[in-house]
């Protein structure tokens, strides 16, 4: 049995899809930040069989748009002195900026570097995404 220990003051984000925890790594920077970060991929899970979950000792912005773009899932435990003071359940966003790019060569975005990529949700059961300026479709693959 793996033995992480717990954290005394930071996050825990748990319910994460197995497979999906390199992807918030990414999109959340977590790389860029000086933070203690474990990683857990493939545990164990009642409710879902297998999962994924992040451990980040330590303050940080945690954008919880992201963390529902990717997997709407997620929980995410606030723990401060060593115990849980808050959870929060990030949900599908209707709107994402500056998280994903435009992948159309002739889009106003890719052309204007300083305009915002934002993307508009068009269909929460796909969970489709749409480019505002272009309409192109994010294809996550």
């Amino acid at each position: 049995m793996l033995n992480i220990s717990g954290i005394e003051d930071g996050y825990v984000i748990d319910h994460i899809g197995a497979g999906k925890s390199m992807d918030i790594y990414k999109y959340l920077r977590l790389d860029k930040l000086d933070l203690q970060v474990a990683i857990i991929k493939n545990a164990t899970s009642n409710k879902m069989g297998k999962k994924d979950m992040i451990k980040v000792q330590g303050d940080m912005n945690l954008d919880l748009d992201i963390l529902g773009f990717i997997d709407d899932r997620i929980t995410v435990n606030i723990i401060r002195g060593g115990q849980i003071v808050e959870k929060k359940k990030p949900h599908l966003p209707e709107t994402i900026k500056n998280v994903i790019r435009c992948k159309n060569p002739r889009c106003i975005s890719s052309v204007e570097q300083e305009l915002p990529q934002i993307f508009k949700l068009t269909d929460a059961e796909t969970r489709t995404y749409r480019c505002i300026y272009c309409e192109e479709k994010f294809d996550s693959k």
